[in-house]
């Protein structure tokens, strides 16, 4: 039998659960059963939902009633104790008895928790929170999407290392092609800042990925690049903003298409179009935000999102631990 991939799985943070993460998990199973899921949260709840929809072989339930609130500020999640759902999950990758951590829980109080339990990879100034984007030819890393508002550009040197690491780990086939997100593309435009992070980087020898120089924000989704780098405060402004932008036109759209007899019309002759659009817009196939530069990586799913989603980011999970992300960031960062 091929050795498991144990997922340490906080089933208490985020809307609806442990009900939508159990979902997650059952769904999560059908498709692969290359995962073993240790479960940290309430074990009557959490065994009703999991019934006997997944042999007892590829779980194991660590039973408590605490849990880090949504409304708990960093410190005060850090303060509510060590026995809360969060926590353990983490201390059992910190303990090796899983090999990475996944919550739908407070961001703050993950981010919090798992830099006072993990240590930081040798060289490594600041951990990074990176994500998922949809572009023209695939999928994007980007980062930093908030950990860091101020960066130096030793930070964005090691963010683009460890991005592009993370992007080979999932995309073993594929080069890592890199850019600085800036105000413009010429080399003297932007801040002094990222003006020397482009030198040092492009002057870099025997790099692990492609340097492209910088990108603007209208080029995001375009393709030409896959490892996007930036600071943590433009970073989600970005994110927010291609969040919103993308709600906005499946929305207008929707409404166009509904509120009239042409419209509705116009969506039945182009229904297979329309769901292939929606299907690129879903929000549920780019969920698992990655916090990188810790010694495990720790999986953030959006705390709103439904099972499927949750479903998603446990297929993160298996690809960055396959990909072997924390080797390549060591032999890389050096």
């Amino acid at each position: 039998m091929t050795k498991l991939i144990k997922i340490a799985v906080d089933a208490m943070g985020g809307d609806n659960s442990p009900r939508k993460v159990i979902d997650g998990i059952i769904h999560n199973h059908k498709k692969n059963k290359e995962n073993f899921f240790k479960i940290f949260g309430d074990k009557d709840k959490i065994l009703k939902q999991i019934g006997n929809k997944i042999n007892e072989s590829f779980y194991e339930i660590v039973h408590t009633n605490d849990v880090v609130k949504s409304t708990d500020s960093p410190l005060e999640a850090a303060k509510r104790g060590k026995k809360t759902s969060m926590w353990l999950s983490i201390e059992s990758v910190k303990n090796k008895e899983t090999d990475i951590v996944i919550s739908a829980g407070n961001t703050g109080a993950l981010l919090v928790i798992a830099k006072l339990n993990l240590k930081m990879l040798e060289n490594i100034d600041r951990p990074a929170l990176s994500a998922l984007w949809p572009n023209k030819k695939g999928m994007s890393v980007v980062l930093d999407l908030g950990a860091n508002i101020e960066c130096s550009s030793k930070n964005l040197i090691d963010f683009a290392i460890m991005g592009a690491s993370l992007y080979k780990s999932l995309y073993p086939n594929d080069i890592s092609k890199v850019a600085l997100l800036n105000i413009g593309s010429e080399e003297l435009k932007g801040n002094e800042i990222i003006k020397e992070t482009y030198q040092l980087l492009n002057d870099r020898k025997n790099q692990n990925f492609d340097f492209e120089g910088y990108i603007e924000g209208n080029e995001l989704m375009n393709g030409k690049v896959n490892v996007i780098v930036s600071d943590g405060f433009t970073g989600n402004v970005a994110l927010k903003t291609a969040e919103g932008t993308a709600n906005f036109i499946t929305g207008e759209l929707k409404k166009a298409l509904s509120g009239s007899f042409l419209g509705k019309i116009s969506s039945l002759l182009n229904i297979s179009n329309l769901r292939k659009l929606k299907e690129r817009l879903d929000p549920r196939l780019y969920n698992g935000a990655i916090f990188v530069g810790l010694d495990t990586p720790v999986v953030k799913s959006h705390g709103g999102i439904d099972y499927i989603g949750f479903s998603n980011s446990l297929d993160v999970c298996n690809r960055i631990i396959k990909g072997n992300l924390i080797r390549k960031i060591k032999e890389n960062i050096k």
